[in-house]
Order: C-alpha cells, then structure tokens, then sequence
C-alpha cells in the first residue's frame, strides 16, 4: 500500500482551531477529511493549517506509520515522539513512542518508522507526543481499529469518522513556558477541535450529524493534558458498550465523566424531535466549568434541521456512569486468587505533592538520560542497576500484580495509565467493596479523591519497561510517574530484531545544541507571567 502524506501541526489542534488562538495567525480550516491507514506518513511540524488526522484500520492490519519530524518553532521544542495509546505493544516496546523510556526523542529533521501489530485489539484508541508537555500543544489525534466482527455491532447503525468525538483542552501561552509554572488551566476546551473561551469571539463550533431513527456508536476520546470532563447530550441516554478498548455488556447512563486518556463508546438513539440539541463536555478547569458564551459545548444536528444554535436545556442527570457498574464483556474475572493482597505481586504506590512536585514513594520522576529500554538492552537488570534510581520496579515473568494506590487529593481525581497492559479494576475509587469476577477491564484509571483508593490486577505477560503515569501531563511532567521493567531478562528475547534507526535515535538526539532542541527562553517567558514556578533545573 502506498504511503499517504499528512501534515500534523502542533500550533493548531485538530479542525477550526483557529478563532481561539492567541499566539498565531488565523486561518479558515478544513474539517477533517483524510483517514489515514495503517502505512502513512506522519509530517510533524509547526503553524500547518491542518489537523492530526484520523487514522482508522481494520482488526488485524500491521501498522507502519513513520513520524517525520520537521519543527522549526523556536519557542517550542523541536524534537518529538509519538506513543499508540492503548496499544500494547507485545514484542515491540521499542516503538511504543515514550521519549527516555522506550526510545530517544526524535530530533528536527529525522525519522522513525513505528512498524508493529495490534495483535487481536479494536477499539477506540489514540496517539500523541510523549515527550515532556509536547501533547498539550496540540501533537494528537484518533486512532480507531475498526473490528468486523464486532459482537456489539447489532446495537448500532452508523459507527465512521463522523461518530468520533474528541476532547481537549486548549490553551494560548505554549506548553514549554506552561510546564515551568506551578498551577496552570486552561483557556477553552474543544470538541472536535472547535470551542470558544471567555471573552472570545462566537465563533463556530463542532457539529454531530444524525438521523432520525438511526442508532451511532460515538466514541469519545479524553485528549486533554489536565481536565477531566463531564459528557451529556440534552435529552439523550447513552448506552456505554466500550472503556479504553475494551467491551463492556451494555450500560444505560445519562452522563459520564471522563478522565484524560479515557475513551468510551456510547450508543446514541436518535429518535427525539428533529431539532437542533447542546452537546456539553463540563471540564473541572476552575473558571472554566460553566456554559456561558456556549463554551464547553458542541451541536447534534438531526437531518432536516435548522442550521441554528440549540435552546435545549440541561437537565439534572439521574443515571450518571459509576465505573464499578461497568462490566467486560469478553473474558470477564481478574486474575489470580480472587482475595484482597492475594497476587503473586501486591505493590502499594503512595503518591505526595510538595510545592508542586510529585512523588511516588517517596521518589519524584525524572527522565534518565539512557532509556530504560537501552539500559536494560546494554545488561542492567535490577532496580538498583536501572535509572532513574528509585522510579524503577522490576517484576518477573508470569505473575498476577496487584496495585494498589490510595488517592491524593491534590490536583485530582488522578487518571492512572499504564502502558503495554489493560488491567482489571477490582476496586473502582468510591467504592469499598472488591470485584475478581467481572470488573471492567481498561488502561486508564481514576485514583479517587480524598480517603478512596483503587486497586487493579495485570499479569506481566509482556516483557519490556512499561511506563506507569498520570496521565494529566503536567503532573507527570513534575514527577508522577514509574517505570515497571517487566521480566528484564527475557526481553532482548522477546522483542527480538530491533531496527538499526532505533539505535541511532539517541547518538542523533545527543548531539544536539540547545538551540537545536528549543523552547530555550521559555524559563524567561514564564517568569513574565508568574512568580509560582518550578526550579529552573
């Protein structure tokens, strides 16, 4: 299959961003039209009027996807890596796209081609950059693999490009200069890369278009760096049939809140009036959590409608999604004996802030300057032996890992990730009691708030260092993150042929001169806007 060409901007996120832009000219956008497949091309570079495109596959195909990286912008960095979410990577960790985990940044004016298989996962997916806070510019998009065989595929009629929903937060001060402040929210949120802010223009938003009688799987993608957001459409039910891909038997909800990196999808009947209907995404962003000026929102439009603003109204929601009513489909029951602190591997992860600075056990992240994967290709094999010093956690092969992490209730509910994996939650936060039987079964997490905790279960059956984050950027960013190294004597075994351009990755990276890797006045920058920063370090 030829490949496609597709220009990725980093300025501008997804379609008719444009009007909430403060930092970049303003052009009219073309909503999303390519769908990309599993052999492209991805352009990376800055100020292109284009959107991360939709990249849609079929259960099965390999992928081949070569990230070009041409950024220019000087005030941003100019080195890049691009991480599958959800995508578990058996047997090919060093494409899983984490800078200083799996791989080195790619520099300006490099490539990489991510060659890998899905093996027997569809769903709902998602890419970005998984360098420093480079996603929060804008570096992400869908990624859906579509399964013909779909056993749920009765519920619904219309499941295609128009049916994918994204949320994203947006803001007009760039991420190198944001990630040095202490605290930092959003200017808008956008839905399928359209939104408004406060005191902004009316300008247009996203547009979802049915038919009356017809049935959609929409699915949602969290694509935000901090908030986590509550979704409802006026006078519509859902009913929820996936979480991160993963099948769930069905489940009737008016609302839901999604985390960042959390996907579902809902099953929308559209069988109300013609008319014109709010769809409503209510981020936690203080000062931002409201409706007014229509922010926070996006149209359903059923054929036939006026071309208008919905005067629908919200209403109180009385069947909101509770995780721990979720229940997986295929498969369903926890590993291992089905008892509290019973698993082969029983981890506790206590998380603390201070001055904005995150640790897990006692120990803030920080990015080793040799990637686990490297280190532990070149013969380190214990923690003690892998940097960084006390962010490692070595499990061996075949066990059933349980996890548990009590909530820290500073900057959250925390969305927990965990990469090469999905994973049982048998114990949802907020609620006391334990399901081994049929928890739902995902790979992005809340941690809970106040005194509640969550526990899961994996088994490592893919050998590798996988990371272990929050997923809102700037915390990992400040230190809220672990790598699990995975039975690290079997994996040059298991990955087995590694391409020559992944071992060129870091000499071509560590080369570079600061001007090369960019964002170098950002500390500066920050320090016109705030006196709340971190160490320049």
């Amino acid at each position: 299959m030829p490949f496609l060409n597709v220009i990725f901007m980093l300025w501008l996120h997804l379609a008719h961003a444009a009007s909430i832009i403060s930092r970049s000219n303003s052009y009219p956008l073309n909503s999303r039209s390519n769908t990309l497949g599993p052999e492209t091309n991805l352009i990376i570079s800055n100020k292109v009027i284009s959107p991360g495109r939709f990249c849609a596959l079929l259960k099965g195909e390999h992928f081949a996807i070569n990230v070009v990286n041409r950024l220019t912008d000087d005030e941003m960095l100019k080195s890049t890596s691009v991480h599958w979410h959800g995508i578990r990577q058996n047997g090919t960790n060093y494409v899983d796209g984490v800078s200083f985990v799996t791989q080195c940044p790619i520099a300006q004016n490099h490539s990489f081609l991510h060659s890998f298989e899905a093996r027997n996962q569809a769903g709902t997916f998602w890419y970005h950059s998984h360098y420093s806070t480079q996603q929060c510019d804008g570096l992400r998009g869908a990624l859906i693999i579509y399964d013909p065989e779909d056993p749920l595929s009765y519920l619904y009629d219309v499941d295609d490009e128009t049916t994918v929903i994204t949320l994203a937060d947006w803001y007009h001060i760039v991420a190198p200069v944001l990630s040095h402040i202490i605290g930092t929210n959003a200017n808008s949120t956008l839905i399928n890369g359209l939104g408004r802010y406060q005191g902004g223009p009316q300008s247009e938003l996203a547009v979802v278009s049915v038919e009356y009688g017809k049935r959609y799987r929409l699915r949602l993608i969290a694509m935000s760096c901090d908030p986590n957001f509550v979704f409802s459409i006026d006078n519509h039910n859902m009913t929820v049939i996936e979480a991160d891909g993963e099948l769930t038997q069905p489940l009737l909800v008016d609302s839901l809140q999604i985390l960042a990196g959390q996907r579902y999808s809902v099953v929308l009947v559209a069988n109300k009036p013609v008319d014109n209907y709010w769809i409503r995404a209510l981020p936690n962003t203080l000062g931002l959590n409201n409706f007014i000026n229509n922010q926070n929102s996006a149209i359903l439009r059923y054929n036939g409608a006026p071309v208008a603003e919905p005067t629908t109204n919200q209403t109180e929601s009385t069947m909101p999604l509770v995780e721990n009513n979720l229940h997986a489909l295929i498969n369903p029951g926890a590993p291992g004996i089905p008892e509290y602190g019973k698993a082969d591997i029983n981890l506790k992860l206590v998380v603390n802030n201070s001055g904005g600075i995150y640790s897990v056990n006692g120990v803030p992240y920080k990015p080793p300057t040799v990637p686990v994967l490297l280190q532990i290709l070149s013969g380190a094999q214990q923690a003690t032996d892998l940097l960084p010093t006390g962010s490692v956690y070595v499990l061996g092969a075949n066990k059933v890992v349980e996890l548990t992490m009590p909530a820290l209730n500073a900057g959250g509910p925390h969305p927990i990730h965990i990469h090469g994996h999905s994973f049982d939650v048998v114990q949802s936060a907020g609620n006391s009691s334990f399901n081994y039987v049929n928890p739902v079964r995902r790979d992005v997490v809340s941690s809970g708030i106040l005194s509640q905790q969550m526990v899961i279960r994996w088994v490592t059956d893919n050998s590798g260092p996988w990371f272990l984050h929050c997923h809102i950027d700037w915390h990992l960013d400040a230190g809220f993150a672990i790598v699990m190294a995975e039975s690290p004597l079997d994996t040059q075994a298991h990955l087995g042929y590694i391409p020559n351009a992944w071992d060129e990755l870091c000499p071509t990276f560590n080369s570079l001169t600061p001007a090369q890797i960019g964002a170098q006045n950002s500390y500066q920058e920050a320090q016109n806007i705030s006196t709340l920063l971190f160490p320049n370090t």
